[in-house]
């Protein structure tokens, strides 16, 4: 019967992770083994050729939430999922050549957001928390304070130069990291008009799904979101009954109608479910707007292949829209619900989206040539998930921890500082030696007790690959990466590199404070304060 079946299945699989491992002691074992792999490594690294042509793509690979103890406990997690010990797995992100970290704070806070860090690394300029799209000069929630402070992005920079731009996210479109590429509010919060409070709406503040339609002609929008851009009363196509799911917006508009009737006369389409979706020809395709969800994609391990394509497929479908450009592209990729699910404290959900967007990195990789394609895969912020305990080799990343407490309890290899895992019970922990802590379900332990996970401050890696990746090493601020990326793209302001590739560069171009650029041989004297000021703090 199928449960006989299941058993023998899952001895075999057992069997064999057994055999695997103990090829693999004696292998180690051997010290030989680690000097051959060592030399091999390094004959690889002084094989490195700096690559310093002009990127004609960038590929920007964006895990929210993605700290490196994500990234370290997704890479064994990988490897376990392929009935491997998983430790010594090789990511597609681990091949990347070049690699740095970046600050993540914001102007007012140690510890940012998703919103101020995307203004930063795709704006090049930081700003203050749950802000997006504009200067730190700008305050939270309050609209007259937006007007003036607006910065542009690398995707806008990308589109001025005549490249086709996309943004592909897990998250509705509206969300933090894909407004920073299109939006300019002083709330993150305000995805449609029904968001904004009416004194904001009265200064003439508009919303970020207004936004969207208006400020980028972006040629290819994937993700969640339905429900900001359709009036109050609209049912959902997918969940007619509920009404939650419904349209959202006070103004009566339907912007989805409205892109619709933007773009006709154009080979554009708009799609919400997978069978539509994948009936569009990429090849016959110029413009693209697929919202799944009313909200936010579903998660991997919970999505319905049937109705919801994965971000490996959402991934494909906009590199080939957007790679018939002669001139090239910029494709913003981002796996945001790494981040919701380390706020929900729950490990599993995050692993499995980090795993299923190093595929989309791989699917990326393929599709494009490193020699004219810059790839960066970063994160934005990362969470307070620790890896402890001395766990065995090869034991599952979502186990638990051999060494017990000192009250004779045991723990997970993964536990967060605070969040909704804390469950102390009369000055006890929780007993799960029966508890399964590999499911779906489980919340992971935490110190603190909070409703939400927070973020945490600590750097973020930053990986590179194709022209000029080099320019991605060392540790830098976070905002550096979009200044970084237009350099190597010859977009935005900083047009030396490409002037270098026809003639000698004459002069020098300036990055303007308010990161829009300005070009000159000649410090401005703006430039020259901030110097000054900037000097004058490094001596205190």
């Amino acid at each position: 019967d199928k449960s006989s079946h299941t058993s023998v299945y899952g001895l075999y699989l057992y069997f064999r992770l057994t055999l695997n491992n103990i090829t693999m002691i004696i292998l180690e074992e051997n010290p030989e083994f680690w000097r051959a792999q060592a030399k091999q490594t390094l004959q690889s690294v002084l094989d490195r050729k700096l690559n310093t042509k002009v990127a004609k793509n960038i590929l920007f690979f964006l895990g929210d939430g993605m700290g490196i103890t994500t990234y370290t406990a997704a890479r064994i997690l990988k490897g376990q999922l392929q009935n491997q010990s998983g430790e010594e797995t090789v990511m597609t992100m681990d091949t990347f050549p070049y690699v740095g970290l970046a600050k993540t704070y914001s102007v007012d806070f140690q510890i940012a957001d998703s919103a101020a860090t995307a203004t930063a690394y795709l704006c090049g300029v930081k700003t203050n928390l749950n802000t997006v799209g504009v200067n730190a000069a700008a305050r939270n929630g309050i609209c007259r304070t937006q007007k003036g402070n607006e910065v542009t992005s690398i995707l806008k920079w990308a589109k001025d130069a005549g490249k086709s731009v996309g943004i592909v996210t897990t998250t509705r479109v509206q969300h933090a990291t894909p407004a920073g590429s299109y939006a300019h509010s002083a709330s993150r919060t305000w995805y449609s008009d029904a968001d904004m409070p009416d004194s904001a709406i009265g200064e003439g503040c508009t919303d970020i799904s207004s936004q969207l339609l208006k400020n980028v002609d972006i040629d290819v929008i994937i993700g969640g979101g339905r429900q900001y851009m359709t009036p109050r009363g609209t049912k959902d196509p997918e969940y007619p009954a509920d009404f939650s799911s419904g349209g959202k917006r006070r103004d009566g508009r339907h912007l989805i109608q409205e892109w619709q009737n933007m773009k006709n006369g154009k080979a554009a389409h708009y799609a919400w479910n997978k069978t539509e979706f994948d009936a569009i020809d990429p090849e016959t395709t110029d413009y693209l707007m697929a919202l799944f969800e009313p909200g936010d994609l579903r998660y991997e391990a919970e999505r319905d292949p049937s109705m919801d394509p994965s971000i490996i497929e959402t991934t494909e479908k906009a590199i080939r829209i957007l790679q018939k450009n002669p001139k090239g592209f910029f494709l913003l990729v981002e796996s945001g619900r790494i981040d919701q699910a380390h706020h929900q404290g729950n490990a599993y959900l995050a692993l499995h989206e980090a795993v299923a967007f190093d595929g989309a990195i791989a699917r990326g990789l393929e599709l494009t040539s490193e020699d004219d394609t810059l790839t960066i895969a970063t994160a934005d912020h990362s969470h307070p998930l620790t890896f402890n305990g001395f766990p065995f080799r090869g034991q599952s990343i979502l186990g638990k921890s051999p060494l017990w407490g000192t009250d004779m309890l045991p723990y997970t290899t993964l536990m967060y500082g605070n969040g909704p895992g804390h469950k102390i019970v009369n000055g006890k922990r929780p007993d799960i030696r029966n508890v399964n802590t590999n499911s779906m379900e489980y919340i992971q332990l935490s110190a603190a007790p909070l409703d939400s996970t927070t973020h945490s401050g600590e750097d973020v890696v930053v990986l590179a690959r194709g022209p000029m990746a080099h320019l991605f090493s060392g540790i830098q601020e976070q905002n550096y990466i979009a200044h970084a990326l237009g350099y190597a793209a010859c977009v935005g302001a900083d047009l030396r590199h490409c002037q270098e590739h026809i003639t000698p560069a004459v002069g020098r171009t300036s990055i303007s404070p308010n990161g829009n650029g300005a070009a000159g041989g000649l410090a401005t004297p703006i430039s020259i304060l901030l110097a000054s000021l900037l000097a004058f703090r490094i001596l205190m």
